[in-house]
């Protein structure tokens, strides 16, 4: 061999076959297994395969009953996908409206978006966020206006809300700032 010569062959690789029912359910069945998803994000991968790879079986597929049957199997549940990804988003820091858009972009149903958006604590969450980037009182120095509205836009970009921001970015310290917040809970 010489030094010239590439590692791999020139050989065409062959395109994926086709996909039949048995292979398209396989397909299925290995992402809900690998990835925590929902209805409507396994429907679109299936879709994707289906793209790329063509179809070969006798009638089109329907991947509604397919993703149905996933759901009525329990391989597939948006309220346990929907509640871990807003506990997780909400643990980093980030509000409610940042989880609903996640939750929105996975396909979970808007009924289903808000009744798990409600048990979000924007709080809990905002103070999350703040002492993890040393934010408003957390804040290592004295802030001028412009590092003050960058703070601002990062919490709102976050999905916490303009009052609660407010609220955070005028308290004198962060003791007295928990010690309002833990007062207005009880």
């Amino acid at each position: 061999m010489s030094a010239d010569a590439p590692f791999h062959s020139d050989r065409k690789k062959r395109p994926p076959r086709p996909l039949e029912e048995e292979s398209l359910r396989g397909l299925a069945l290995r992402y809900v297994e690998r990835y925590a998803t929902t209805q409507a994000k396994l429907q679109s991968y299936l879709a994707r395969k289906l793209r790329e790879r063509g179809w070969e079986g006798g009638r089109p597929p329907d991947l509604g009953a397919l993703t149905a049957r996933f759901v009525e199997l329990g391989y597939v549940d948006d309220r346990i996908y929907g509640e871990a990804k807003a506990r997780s988003l909400s643990a980093r820091g980030y509000g409610a409206r940042r989880v609903e858009g996640a939750l929105r972009e996975a396909g979970v149903e808007e009924g289903l978006r808000e009744e798990i958006g409600r048990d979000v604590d924007d709080r809990s969450a905002l103070l999350t966020l703040a002492k993890r980037r040393r934010f408003g009182p957390w804040a290592k120095e004295v802030l001028d206006r412009r590092a003050q509205q960058k703070q601002f836009a990062a919490m709102a970009r976050a999905g916490h809300s303009p009052d609660l921001i407010t609220q955070l970015m005028r308290a004198s310290s962060p003791d007295i700032l928990e010690a309002e917040w833990n007062d207005t809970e009880a």
